[in-house]
Formats: structure tokens, sequence, C-alpha cells
């Protein structure tokens, strides 16, 4: 027997040595979904959707197939600043019973966090160089501790009604490998990225005492398993490993550039996919694509002939596609998941239908907590 296939054998424990039970249960149920199918996930799916806001149990993914997603994206920028909503103007006080809810269904809640720039103060977005600045004996240290204090007192506070802690999958500093965000690679070393990286997880686990993180490594698409790997904190620091990949394409493009567009994507997408997964088994980490989509969706057989026929064939523990904004500030319509009317619902629902992605229905029998 070679290494690599005991590995895979070998039940998949979580980073955290004192992981709650609810927490190695999810971790190793993340592993063993893959043998039937793949979990569909959306961001913000509960909280609004395409002309409607805070209406107790709608969903625009259940206007569609009358099932919810299996796995709800939450974002908590904002917290740090002891904010009242994040940064899509959804409450925390709301996102804390959106995420007890589809705990109590048998769902998943994953969370990412676009965290201000601790130097400028301005967005995730604003790429002043910051990092150097947060790391132990950097200007900015104690800041980053306070900021970290207000997540974890977020994070502690997701328990039920009997005091049990609910499993988050917790994804920051994402999309480590773009230029977009203060974190990215061309404005951190490597060696402060993954300083970072294992400060956050050491303080939250060990001083914080936080034991019900799952902890999700996560790049932009990437050429090849070097750049996927490069600022890989180690096995011991990370339980996850995913990316992120979305399609893109001109307004009003026509039909062949449509097609054009989707095929790159496809190939870009399997290509990423045959790396990941291979990390993953290697490594013995489940693999996810943790954002995708395609904004506005021009293409009404988006699921099923360019994401479908992408991601089918590789175990992966979940997709799930960004958030149903409706109209933006630019009065561009942002969405990513159909909704009752929209042109891809039909194709949508025969994407659900295809026996191979798994909704809340099908994954809230599997027990994924026990």
């Amino acid at each position: 027997m070679t290494m690599q296939s005991f590995t895979a054998d070998v039940i998949a424990q979580p980073i955290d040595k004192k992981a709650s039970k609810e927490t190695k249960a999810l971790y190793k149920n993340l592993h063993t979904v893959t043998k039937k199918g793949i979990m569909f996930g959306h961001q913000d799916d509960l909280a609004y959707g395409v002309n409607w806001k805070y209406e107790p149990g709608r969903s625009d993914v259940k206007d569609v197939v009358n099932d919810y997603p299996a796995v709800f994206g939450w974002d908590i920028g904002g917290i740090e600043h002891d904010k009242k909503e994040n940064l899509d103007n959804v409450p925390f006080d709301s996102i804390r019973n959106y995420i007890r809810e589809v705990y109590g269904r048998g769902g998943i809640n994953t969370i990412s966090w676009h965290l201000d720039n601790p130097v400028s103060l301005g967005q995730a977005w604003d790429t002043t160089k910051a990092v150097a600045s947060i790391l132990p004996n950097g200007k900015a240290h104690q800041k980053y501790l306070l900021w970290l204090d207000r997540v974890a007192g977020f994070l502690e506070s997701l328990k039920t009604d009997q005091g049990v802690y609910i499993p988050v999958l917790f994804r920051p500093f994402h999309e480590l490998n773009g230029a977009w965000f203060w974190w990215g690679e061309t404005h951190c070393t490597k060696e402060e990225y993954i300083t970072l990286w294992r400060f956050t997880v050491d303080y939250l686990m060990n001083k914080k005492n936080l034991h019900h993180l799952i902890y999700v490594f996560n790049t932009n698409s990437f050429k090849d398993e070097a750049e996927f790997l490069e600022r890989y904190p180690g096995n011991n620091y990370a339980d996850i490993v995913s990316f992120d990949v979305y399609q893109f394409a001109a307004a009003n493009a026509s039909k062949a550039a449509l097609k054009k567009s989707s095929l790159q994507f496809q190939e870009q997408l399997k290509d990423n996919l045959m790396v990941l997964t291979a990390v993953s088994k290697r490594k013995n980490k489940p693999a996810a694509l943790a954002e995708t989509g395609f904004e506005a969706l021009p293409d009404d057989t988006w699921w099923t002939q360019t994401l479908f026929p992408a991601i089918k064939n590789f175990p992966i523990a979940y997709v799930l596609v960004w958030r149903n904004h409706g109209l933006n500030s630019e009065n561009k319509m942002h969405y990513y998941a159909p909704y009752q009317g929209q042109a891809s619902a039909e194709d949508f629902r025969q994407f659900y239908r295809s026996g191979k992605m798994l909704f809340l229905k099908e994954t809230g029998k599997l027990k994924l907590y026990q």
C-alpha cells in the first residue's frame, strides 16, 4: 500500500485538536459527501434576493426549485469596527439568526471576511500596504488584535439555544493570489501572508478558544499547482483547499461570444479543479469551488451546459455562487443564482434534477453534524 492510498483512507481530522464533536463530524462528512455528489451553495441566500429583502423563509433558489441550497455563505466585513451591519448592510444579528436557522435545518454555513484596510481604513479593495503593519511588532498590530477580538466575539455567539457551538467554515484573506485586496500577492510577501494566516488561526483557536471553526484556504484561479500552493500555510493551518473563479463576458455579448467565453471558462475551471483535487487527495483535505458564477446569467443554459459539465467529474464538497443583490449602484443587475422568471430558471431546475447536485432536502437527511 502506498502512502498516498493510505492517507486517503485515514479518517480526516480538523487542524484544531480540540474541535467540538459537531465540528469533527462535519469535517469528516465534507470528505465523504463527495461519494454522493456536490453540494450547491449561495451567498446571502436567506437575507435577500432580486426585488425582495428580509422575508422570513424566502430564497431565490427555493422560489425556483422548492429547495434551499445546502451551503449558505455569509460575510462579516464591518464586524472589525463593531458595526451593527456588514458591508452589504445585512445586520449581524440577522446573520447570526440565519446561521442558527441553517444549522437547525442541517445545512452548512461558510463565512468570509472582507475586512477594511487596517492602515488606510479604506475598504478591502484599498490596496495600501498593510500586512506587515499588523503582524507582531508592526505598528498596527494592536489594532488587528482588537479586530480579531471582535471577530471572535461574533463567532463565539454562534450557538444553539442549548449552547451547542455551530460549526462554520471560516475563509479569511481569500483570493490571495489576486491583486484587488490589500492582502493580495502583489501587496505583501509570501512570508508576510503565511505569518498573517498562521497568527490569525493560532489566535482564534488558542487565545480565543474557538473550537467550532473549519479553516478554508482560498486562491483565485491559477496557472499551475506551484501558484496554488505558493502561499499555502501548511497542513497544520488549513482544513479545506479551495479557489474562486468567475465567468465574464461583455454586456450584450453575441451568442458566439458567449459560447467562446463559456468554453474558456470551462477549460480554466477543469484545469484548476484537476490541480485542486490532486492537492486535496494528497493532503487529505476536502476541496471546494468556494465562489463562482456568471453575473446576471446572460446564458440561459449556463447551469447544464457550462457549469455542470465542468464540475461533475471532480470530487469537490461544494460549489457556491455569489449573491443575488438585484440592481446595484451602477444601475446594473448583480445576481448569480436564478430567481422566479429569470431566463435560466428552467435550466437550473434541470441542474437541480441531475442527481449529482445536492441541495438541503438531500443533505438534511445526511446528518452532517453526527
